[in-house]
Order: C-alpha cells, then structure tokens, then sequence
C-alpha cells in the first residue's frame, strides 16, 4: 500500500491548482492521478484564447494556460501518475486506482481532493426523435475531432444549446469551412457568456434561435437535416405550426455539462440537488471528513480563472486538515432565494478566520436589479447589478468581522430584486 498526506482525483486545472497551494502550505506527500496520458485536462483541447484574464492578466489559450500549472507542478516536484483511473474512494480515504504500468493501486491518503471535472449531457437524455444517423455528437466531441484528431466532423452544421462550448464551436466550425446554419436554444436567454456571443455568433452572422429546439432528426446512415421548432416559453415545449427543416450533415449538442460525481456518490457523500456537485463548507470539505471538492466537479463554472481560485481553497482547506490546524466546526447555511439558483459553499464554519466569498448563479436575466445578502431575515447587503445572467456566476463577499456576529445554525439568503 502507498500511502501520502493529500491525494488529488484529476489533474486538470482544478486539480493542479489544488495540488500546488497544499505544497505551498507545506504538504509535501502528495499524489495527482490523472485518466488522461497528460496533464491539463480538457484545457488540452481548448486551442481558442481567453483563459487567463482574471488569473494572469492577460489573454492565453487553453494549452498555454494549463502548461504554466503543469511546469510549476514540475518545478515543485509533485509526483503525479497519468493514464490511471480511479475505481473507488473508500470511507477510511482509500483511494483504488488502477494503470497499466502498476496494475493495481491502493493508496491510503490522510485527506482526497476530488477534482474529476464535469462531462456533456448526451443525446439519449434529451429524447429527440430520428434513427442513430452519423454526424450526431455534442460540441466537445466535435472540439477534440478537430483540435486534436485533425478531422472535420462535416460542412453544414446546426448547433443545439448555446452552451459556452457550442458557442465556441460554431466559431471553430466556421473558420475551418463549415456553414453553420444557426444555433438553437431551448430558453428564453442563452447559458453562454456575453463575449462569446458576441465574438462567436454576432462576429460570423450565425443566427441565434432563442426558444427553440429540435424535434427530429433525418437521415438514416447519415444526418440530411433537422427539424426545429419554436417551443412555449411556460412549458418547454414545441409550438405545433412553428416547425421547419434545416438541411445539414451535423447536429452538434451544447445542452449542458453533467459533474462527474460516480465516485462522490460511492463515497456516499451528500449532493446538491441544482448543482449536481458536493455539499461543501468555504474550504470546500464535504461532509465526508477528510475529503474536498473543487472545480467542475463541484459545480459548473464560466471561467478557468475561477476553477483556478476556488482549487486553492480547497488546497488550503486539505493541508490544514492534514497539519490539524481546522478550527471547531460551526456552522450556518446558505440558501438562494427567487431567482438565485444556488450558492456555493452550502454552509460557512462561523470559527474560521478570513472572509468568505459566495458564489452563485441565477436562472433568468436581469437589468438593473439588486443583488441582497440576508442573515435570518436582517438585511447585510445590497448592491445594484446593470446586468445578470444565468451563463455568468455572481458573487459577494461575507466580511469576517460580520461572520462573527453570526450565531450558528443560521441562515445567509441571497436574492434577486427588480
């Protein structure tokens, strides 16, 4: 049995980052398992700039972001094995893996950062009628076919979801050729960021089909066309009368990313109903001792930049709960209120020191609102937003000297006003 102080489920940029703030806190037993054959993660197949503005100050693409991490890794010396699955995280903080090169790894470790990431929501949850023709796959698909493998998945597409990813490849689609007929989403507003919006769609002409989906798919051994439709904006569903065909030989799927949380919930640790990801206190520990969550895995973010920050929390948290250093555990919740769709984290230790951002997202758009933090009712803070929206994830910060006045079993509400 191998055993080491902290050991890290994913070696993307959560993982990294989580990795090399715990080494800075003075852990140095500690062990990154990655699946892949290399560090980075799915930053490996972004080739499109735009990480790195809130962390670096200045503009990189996906691979030039994840080789920093990877060369302070390096530079660290933090041992790492790639090409190796994680089977199972066990109540005491075993961790089972396996690779091709040792066969079977049992680890003990004194605290687990799982940082596993999130994967896409496939086709067969979102039951849309038509045979299993080619040239049907989701966007991040079509991302490592052309970013990695050197293939062009076809020439007319049509993008459902206008997901961050989809977005980007209606871009990439479009500079290596293709025709993008147009993007399609079910909502009123898209679960994209503004700029790519703006650089992906509104720079290239792409037509943008708010409240509309698909409902059939033609072609049998190959895509011909799809069908879309305007749907209700109560019910999400097809208007009769509103349908029309596209011809194309692509249908890309941005509908959303799913948390992989196999082993979270193995563990048997408690999840978040909205986010999919773990419950976590502001070190990000879940409620299994010893075992922290962080990045996509926990919930899904828009930026890097902000997987990078929050990594580090949950980095810190693992080493002080290695070198024993947590304070006493008291807590209050966090709850969203209206329109706020969830906060990250669920609950704050009133014992710890520093302040505590709260992240959280809401589920329609605003102009001009007030964003308001309550505890029990009391009104702590209230700041006017110009604008709000579900593709970018908010946040407040709950000053320490005002966490102190707090009683535990308490409750912090965030909410949205017009």
């Amino acid at each position: 049995m191998l055993n080491y102080d902290i050991v890290v489920v994913g070696g993307g940029p959560a993982g990294m980052a989580a990795a090399l703030k715990a080494k800075e806190c003075g852990v140095d037993s500690i062990l990154i398992l990655e699946r892949a054959e290399t560090l980075g993660g799915i930053l490996e197949q972004c080739i499109h700039t735009g990480f790195g503005l809130q962390y670096f100050g200045e503009e990189l693409s996906g691979p030039e972001y994840a080789d920093r991490f990877i060369e302070q890794v390096y530079a660290e010396k933090i041992e790492y094995k790639t090409d190796t699955m994680v089977l199972e995280v066990s109540q005491d903080n075993k961790v089972y893996a396996v690779n091709k090169a040792d066969g079977l790894l049992e680890i003990q470790a004194k605290a687990v950062i799982l940082a596993m990431g999130c994967r896409e929501r496939p086709r067969g949850a979102l039951n849309i009628a038509g045979t299993r023709a080619s040239g049907v796959m989701s966007a991040g698909t079509a991302q490592k076919y052309v970013n990695i493998d050197g293939y062009m998945p076809g020439k007319k597409v049509v993008i459902l979801g206008s997901g961050d990813i989809g977005l980007i490849m209606a871009r990439r689609m479009t500079l290596e050729g293709a025709k993008v007929e147009c993007v399609c989403e079910l909502m009123p507003y898209s679960s994209g960021l503004t700029r790519n919006i703006v650089q992906c769609l509104d720079d290239f002409n792409i037509p943008l089909y708010l409240s509309t989906t698909v409902v059939d798919i033609q072609g049998k051994d190959r895509v011909t066309g799809v069908t879309i439709a305007k749907v209700d904006d109560a019910t999400r569903k097809p208007i009769p009368g509103t349908e029309r065909t596209i011809e194309c030989d692509t249908l890309l799927l941005s509908v959303g990313l799913i948390p992989e949380n196999e082993l979270t919930k193995n563990v048997g640790i408690s999840l978040d109903r909205v986010t999919n990801g773990a419950v976590v206190d502001e070190y990000r520990e879940t409620d299994h001792k010893g075992v922290f969550a962080c990045g996509n895995v926990l919930h899904v973010h828009d930026l890097v930049d902000f997987v990078t920050q929050e990594s580090q929390i949950a980095g810190e948290g693992a080493a002080k709960y290695v070198k024993g250093e947590c304070a006493e555990k008291e807590y209050i919740t966090t709850k969203g209120v209206g329109a706020v769709r969830y906060i990250v984290p669920q609950k704050v230790n009133l014992n710890n020191e520093g302040d505590v951002k709260l992240f959280f997202r809401v589920g329609s758009t605003f102009k001009n609102a007030t964003v308001k933090v309550k505890y029990n009712g009391e009104e702590l803070i209230s700041r006017k937003r110009p604008r709000l929206a579900p593709g970018e994830m908010e946040n407040v910060v709950i000053k320490n000297d005002m966490l102190k006045k707090f009683a535990k079993d308490g409750v912090i509400e965030i909410s949205v006003e017009v």
